[in-house]
């Protein structure tokens, strides 16, 4: 197993307040979360990401609430994002923001997989989450999402909107805070998780951007701790969670994502004593179970989504690999759900 990604303590912020609005203890949750308690004081602790969306998910289901993530958001300010806030804030248009969030992701959340994809008039930002095991990443998702919209408002202002914000989820069964936060545009049970603009917003100039500043807070990000690591088996495992669902887990189709050549990419890999047929099989197997917990999603709709064009061939390769068919996974998937709501 490759290693886990990690997260900013400062994730959780806003979660003791937000727990306590619904008669909840967040110090009795993250400790069930496998979490210590000083997260909660702490923001720059760094934490494994699959605990802090296990902590969220247990609000949900203690709670009953299905937004939890999403009014964390609702109060996120751009100084929560550490030192590399100041490098943000003076981002000359949004298209350099995504980027710059693109590249020091790691800064702020090393299970966070953000793609920028141009079509036509409009652009496409894409997220996942790389978290290993199968729990649920609802809550965490709209943290994710929320939290970027947010970062996206307090930099260009109140005029920008989105054409769509988009999630895999089914839709929760009062759309108020939703549409609070991300006004009527709210596509529910969709194909990804992300944000649509118009690319003529991602072109807009910033108005409080300073180039000087820019400059020097860049120069600092650099020195900081990870800004410069990059593990090549995190880097092909992010890939991967938003290559795999569309057709394209080659090697050759990785290595052109992040910019290298397949030669290189396996030399990258052969240095860290990774082996890229395991990673791709570790990153099947957690979105198989990613999947089989979305109810929007049929069998055969997963097979395809994991590169199988026969459900057969699926069913095979799921039952070698899981012990038992997808059908009967799912079950056992909906009656965990079920006791933990």
């Amino acid at each position: 197993m490759t290693e886990r990604a990690y997260v900013r303590a400062a994730a959780l912020m806003n979660f003791g307040e937000v727990c306590r609005q619904f008669g909840l203890d967040p110090l009795r949750l993250v400790r069930q979360a496998g979490l210590d308690a000083g997260v909660l004081s702490d923001p720059d602790l760094r934490i494994p990401a699959s605990r802090v969306a296990a902590a969220l998910e247990g609000a949900a289901a203690g709670s009953g609430c299905l937004t939890i993530g999403l009014r964390m958001a609702e109060s996120r300010r751009l100084s929560d994002f550490g030192a590399v806030s100041l490098l943000m804030r003076h981002q000359p248009t949004l298209r350099a923001l995504l980027e710059t969030t693109v590249q020091y992701r790691r800064l702020l959340n090393e299970a966070l997989v953000l793609h920028i994809e141009d079509d036509d008039q409009l652009v496409i930002l894409r997220e996942e989450l790389a978290i290993d095991g199968g729990g649920l990443l609802r809550q965490a998702h709209e943290l994710a999402i929320g939290t970027l919209f947010r970062m996206f408002r307090m930099i260009l202002g109140g005029a920008w909107s989105p054409i769509g914000v988009h999630f895999t989820h089914a839709a929760p069964p009062d759309l108020t805070v939703h549409r609070r936060l991300f006004g009527r545009e709210v596509i529910f049970a969709g194909d990804f998780n992300g944000i649509v603009s118009a690319a003529a917003d991602m072109d807009r100039p910033n108005p409080a951007a300073d180039p000087e500043l820019a400059r020097y807070a860049r120069q600092f990000v650099e020195i900081l701790p990870k800004a410069a690591h990059r593990s090549t088996a995190q880097d092909v495992r992010s890939a991967l969670y938003l290559l795999l669902p569309n057709g394209k887990a080659s090697i050759v189709e990785v290595a052109a994502v992040l910019g290298l050549g397949p030669r290189k990419l396996q030399r990258r890999l052969d240095a860290e004593g990774i082996v890229y047929s395991i990673l791709l099989a570790e990153v099947r197997r957690e979105l198989a179970e990613r999947y089989l917990g979305n109810t929007g999603y049929s069998l055969a709709r997963i097979g395809e989504m994991l590169g199988y064009g026969q459900p057969s061939s699926f069913t095979r390769w799921f039952a070698g690999e899981f012990g038992m068919t997808p059908s009967r996974r799912r079950a056992q998937i909906e009656a965990l759900t079920k006791l933990t709501r």
